[in-house]
């Protein structure tokens, strides 16, 4: 009976459910006590939003199932003291010896190995041609950014550490893999919130983005219907990547694992004698990196470092970046009406978050509820391609301001 009853007490709902018997006189207590059962019952919830409400389900799943190993007791898959003991040796010598499933997974991470593939396969998969047709869609994915910017400095006045404020703001910029490479390396105690809010906000867009539109439009604006766009030529295609790479790499040398591996891709698919690579870039890489990557972001969402005050901060924070980004975009497309001949939807402004082809995608359905015959959709990718790079400039600019 002794051994049964050892047996017992050692079993993860032992574990599980031993705060119920514990004093609670502080919130650190109530999250020793009922932290892993508050995050397992959270990760529930994400896996819903994933696979009922669709809410980004190909990365969100991932994470929210990370989120569930990590805080099932006993099972040993994350250790969160190996890391931070990391933080002060910056050896993986212990995480190797000692260290469980995901804490191996999350080396991917720690060394931007995982959202550096990613934007291989997002090359891969852009077509820039809408960028190179008109240059002048690349100041509104520029404009977009200020969001990001904007929200740094929002959370700095909340409190937040200068390299916490910087991870907080990418997620202005609406793109999961670029907010885990600066969040990796600027506020890694910060992962898991981030890669939260910023996924469940790009989902999203389609809600968020459309009040904004139409709040800072007026309906006469809303219904310019621009000239299309010229056909770009194979040549212009392929110079773009590398001349976009070498240009980035000496303007800002740290953005360029982010720009370098998107350009990558997509010089794999206009080139047209690597269509081999570019399909496994679209395909299986992309498919392999999207299950390490949620599974091993997701585990870093332990009770003590997501049930926290400040997580509240970033969610808030986070919707406040996607809406400051949206508007800056239509802002700034109705300011260059002010010079342009040939006028451009304010609408398309909204695309330079770089939630790709999502936010383009919105553009042209809030066009067309205005006018049935308008089609914004591919004026709409040129900032929305262009968010993409300035979401990786920027990025390279916040590490190179606040990384070690």
């Amino acid at each position: 009976m002794e051994a049964i009853g050892n047996f017992l007490g050692q079993t993860g709902f032992a574990q599980l459910f031993a705060g119920f018997g514990q004093h609670i006189g502080s919130y650190a207590d109530f999250v020793s006590a009922f932290g892993q059962l508050i995050m397992i019952i959270v990760s529930l919830f994400l896996l819903w939003l994933a696979i009922h409400k669709k809410f980004e389900p190909l990365l969100l799943i991932g994470i929210a199932f990370g989120m569930l190993l990590t805080n099932l007791p006993g099972a040993g898959l994350y250790h969160n003291e190996l890391w931070q003991e990391f933080m002060v040796n910056h050896s993986y010598g212990p995480i190797l010896a000692e260290g469980g499933l995901l804490d191996l997974l999350y080396i991917g991470v720690k060394t931007c190995i995982y959202p550096c593939l990613i934007f291989i396969g997002i090359g891969a998969m852009t077509d820039f041609g809408p960028l190179i047709s008109n240059p002048k869609s690349l100041l509104l994915g520029a404009a977009a950014q200020i969001g990001i910017f904007g929200t740094y400095i929002g959370a700095g006045a909340l409190g937040f550490l200068p390299e916490q404020a910087a991870s907080i703001g990418i997620i202005g910029g609406a793109d999961g893999p670029t907010a885990i490479f600066v969040t990796s390396k600027l506020a890694p105690d910060l992962l898991g919130a981030i890669a939260v809010a910023a996924y469940s906000y790009m989902a999203l867009v389609p809600v968020i983005q459309p009040p904004i539109m139409k709040l800072l439009t007026t309906k006469k604006e809303r219904n310019i219907i621009m000239k299309p766009l010229r056909e770009v030529s194979k040549k212009e295609k392929i110079i773009f990547p590398i001349a976009v790479t070498i240009f980035v790499a000496l303007l800002v040398p740290s953005a360029t694992p982010l720009v370098g591996c998107l350009m990558l891709g997509n010089l794999w698919k206009e080139s047209g004698v690597a269509e081999r690579l570019c399909k496994t870039a679209q395909n299986e890489l992309m498919n392999i990196v999207t299950i390490f990557l949620g599974i091993s972001v997701g585990a870093t969402a332990t009770a003590d470092t997501f049930l926290q005050i400040d997580t509240l901060k970033i969610i808030v924070l986070g919707v406040c970046a996607f809406a400051i980004a949206t508007a800056c975009g239509v802002l700034f497309a109705k300011f260059m009406n002010l010079f342009l001949k040939n006028k451009i939807n304010p609408l398309i402004g909204s695309a330079g978050v770089s939630a790709v082809p999502m936010a383009a995608r919105v553009s042209q359905k809030v066009g067309q509820q205005e006018n049935p015959s308008n089609f914004l959709l591919m004026h709409a990718m040129g900032p929305n391609v262009a968010g993409v790079i300035g979401s990786a400039i920027a990025a390279g600019a916040l590490i190179a301001l606040f990384g070690n």
